[in-house]
C-alpha cells in the first residue's frame, strides 16, 4: 500500500536518500536519558520523596554521564564538526537549533555545579588525606580546605535551588527536540503540536527505565543488597509516567486516523508498511502493552524480592527499548515519506560507516564508560549523603 492510493513508489530523483540516520536518532535519546534521570534526582532534593534519597546522587551522576555525550551525534553528523562552536559565536536568535547550544550548555555547567555541592565535603576529606593524590584533590576543592555545619547548609540550600531551576530547564533541553520536528508543517508524520510533549515524557520514562536497569545491575555485580521500598517507588513513578506516554503517543495517531484527512493518506500506508515492524509490532504491541502490564501487577501485587528484581528489569529493559524504537520511528520513519506523496524512500543499516551501528554503540556505550570510571574515585552510592550527615551530626552537638 502506497500514499494516496499511488500505483507506483514514485520519489522525486533528489530525495532517494535519507539525510537524518542513526546519529539523529540517539541524540535525543541520549538527551531524553539526561533529563529522565535528572528529574528522579530532583524529586528527592525539590519533591522530598524519601525512598529517593539514597539514589539521588547516583541519578544526578547518571545525568552528568550522559549529558557528556549528548552532543557526539551531532557533531558525528555534521560534515565540518571543527565549525560547531560557531554555533555560540554568531548564533540565529530565532533558531531553535541555535538556542540549543546555549540551553545544552547552561545545563550542563549547573549539572557540574550541583555535582560539586554534592560531593564538596569528599573533595575536602581527600584533600586533607596524606600523600600526592591529595593535590589533584585539592584542585577539586577550589582552595577551600574546611567543611563546617554551615556550609553544609549552605550547599543543601544552593543543591535544592538547582535542582528546583533545573526542573524546567530539563522539560526545556529535551522538549526543543520534539518542538524541531512538530513545527515541520511539510511532514505529516511529524508536524503536531503534541510533538515537545510525547518527547518530554518518553524522555522522562527512559531515564527512569535506564537508571532501574544501572541500579539493579550496579547491586547484583557489587554483591550488595537490594533497596526493595525505593525500587517498589520507582515503579510506581514510572508506570505513571509511561501511562501519560503511551496515552499522549496513541492519541496523536488516533487523532489523524479518526480525521482521515490528508495527513492520514501518507501516515496510513507508513504505518502498514514501512513501519509496521518497528512501530505496530515493536513500539506498541512489545514494548508497550507488555511493559504497561507488568508495571501494572508490579504497583498493584506489590510482589518482593527477587521476582521484584526480575519485573523490574523485564519491564524497565522493554521500555528503554520502546523509546529507542520511538526515536527510530519518528526521525526515519518521517523521511521515508517522499516529498512527492506518492511513495516511500527505503531505509538501509549501514554498521561501520561514519553514521552506522557501530559508532553508534560507541557513543552509546561512552556515558557508562565514564560512570565506571567516576566510580572508582567518588562515592555514589551512600547510605546517607554527606551534607545530610554533617547537618544532623551539628543538630546533635547543638542538642
Amino acid at each position: 500500500m502506497l500514499p494516496n492510493d499511488s500505483i507506483i513508489n514514485y520519489i522525486f530523483p533528489n530525495n532517494v536518500h535519507i539525510e537524518w540516520s542513526l546519529m539523529i536518532v540517539i541524540y535525543p535519546y541520549i538527551t531524553g536519558l539526561v533529563a529522565g534521570a535528572f528529574i528522579v534526582s530532583s524529586l528527592y532534593h525539590v519533591f522530598h520523596v524519601k525512598p529517593f534519597e539514597r539514589i539521588a546522587k547516583f541519578a544526578l551522576v547518571a545525568a552528568f554521564c550522559f549529558g557528556l555525550f549528548a552532543g557526539m551525534p551531532l557533531l558525528v553528523h555534521l560534515g565540518q564538526p571543527q565549525r560547531a562552536f560557531n554555533i555560540f559565536l554568531t548564533p540565529h536568535t530565532t533558531s531553535a537549533m541555535s538556542i540549543f547550544g546555549y540551553i545544552y550548555a547552561s545545563y550542563m555547567i549547573l549539572l557540574m555545579v550541583e555535582l560539586w555541592l554534592t560531593y564538596r565535603e569528599y573533595f575536602i576529606q581527600q584533600a586533607n588525606q596524606d600523600g600526592w593524590r591529595s593535590w589533584g584533590w585539592k584542585v577539586l576543592t577550589l582552595g577551600i580546605t574546611t567543611y563546617t555545619p554551615e556550609s553544609a547548609r549552605v550547599d543543601y540550600k544552593i543543591t535544592t535551588f538547582l535542582a528546583a531551576i533545573g526542573i524546567p530547564w530539563a522539560f526545556t533541553l529535551h522538549g526543543y527536540v520534539g518542538f524541531i520536528f512538530g513545527t515541520v508543517k511539510a511532514n505529516a508524520w511529524w508536524a503536531t503540536p503534541l510533538q515537545p510533549i510525547i518527547f518530554l515524557m518518553s524522555a522522562i520514562v527512559s531515564g527512569i527505565a535506564m537508571l532501574a536497569l544501572m541500579y539493579t545491575f550496579i547491586r547484583w555485580r557489587t554483591h550488595r543488597p537490594y533497596d526493595f521500598p525505593m525500587l517498589k517507588q520507582l515503579m510506581v513513578y514510572l508506570w505513571g509516567f509511561f501511562i501519560l506516554d503511551f496515552t499522549i503517543e496513541m492519541l496523536e495517531v488516533v487523532y489523524v486516523m479518526y480525521e482521515h484527512g490528508h495527513h492520514w493518506s501518507l501516515i496510513g500506508p507508513l504505518l502498514s508498511g514501512p513501519l509496521y515492524g518497528t512501530y505496530v509490532i515493536g513500539q506498541i504491541l512489545i514494548c508497550s502493552i507488555i511493559p504497561l502490564l507488568v508495571l501494572g501487577y508490579v504497583v498493584i501485587a506489590q510482589p518482593w524480592g527477587q521476582v521484584l528484581v526480575y519485573l523490574v528489569n523485564f519491564s524497565s529493559l522493554l521500555i528503554v527499548l520502546q523509546v529507542l524504537l520511538m526515536r527510530f520511528n519518528v526521525v526515519i520513519g518521517g523521511q521515508m515519506i517522499s516529498k512527492s506523496d506518492r511513495g516511500f524512500v527505503d531505509f538501509h543499516f549501514e554498521f561501520f560507516a561514519k553514521e552506522g551501528v557501530f559508532v553508534a554503540l560507541i557513543i552509546l556505550s561512552a556515558p557508562f564508560i565514564t560512570y565506571y570510571i567516576l566510580n572508582r574515585f567518588i562515592p555514589i552510592f551512600d547510605d546517607q549523603p554527606f551534607a545530610k550527615k554533617t547537618i544532623l551530626a551539628s543538630s546533635s552537638n547543638g542538642s
